[in-house]
């Protein structure tokens, strides 16, 4: 299945069922892991915004939702590798367990100045769940990296709260440019 956004054509590469089946396994990893926790689930605004939905309803023990907010593509479909932070994080995580929720890691640059960023805030636990982690673009191990939705090509994606060009973001599945 095909697709345009904005002014170029994607195809289906993850569809919706895969994508519900696997936000469900990761929620029940996390109720294990989390079980008798009370965890702050910190969410990378804007892509994650629907995995962050479905995976939190599927989470069986109390937690609170929070948002940060840094930018690195600035429209495009390249990281510029300039970071802006839009919208710091609010609540204090002194002594929380916090699970942070990207959309996607390429390069792993916006994932490392978070966690370094949290870190300094002194959280009881950091984890990291990513919907998608391209392995081929990685330029950072991270090691709080614990739960990865999909690894896939190191191409542009669209599609379950990933845009371009703020476009595409209300697709259910996850589409990848067509070249």
């Amino acid at each position: 299945m095909k697709t345009t956004v904005a002014d170029l054509e994607f195809k289906l590469i993850i569809d919706a069922e895969e994508i519900k089946t696997r936000v469900d396994a990761i929620a029940g990893a996390l109720n294990a892991e989390y079980a008798g926790k009370k965890p702050l689930v910190v969410g990378v605004l804007n892509g994650c915004f629907i995995f962050m939905a479905d995976l939190v309803r599927q989470m069986n023990m109390p937690c609170e939702v929070a948002f940060t907010k840094v930018a690195s593509y600035h429209g495009g479909m390249k990281t510029t590798w300039q970071l802006r932070n839009d919208l710091d994080l609010a609540v204090d995580i002194e002594g929380r367990d916090v699970i942070l929720l990207e959309d996607i890691s390429d390069t792993g640059n916006t994932l490392s100045f978070l966690i370094e960023d949290l870190k300094q805030r002194n959280p009881a636990s950091l984890i990291v769940c990513a919907l998608l982690v391209k392995p081929a673009a990685q330029q950072y191990h991270i090691a709080e990296l614990k739960y990865v939705g999909f690894e896939i090509e190191d191409k542009f994606v669209v599609g379950y709260g990933l845009d371009y060009k703020e476009q595409g973001r209300n697709l259910n599945g996850i589409y990848q440019l067509v070249v």
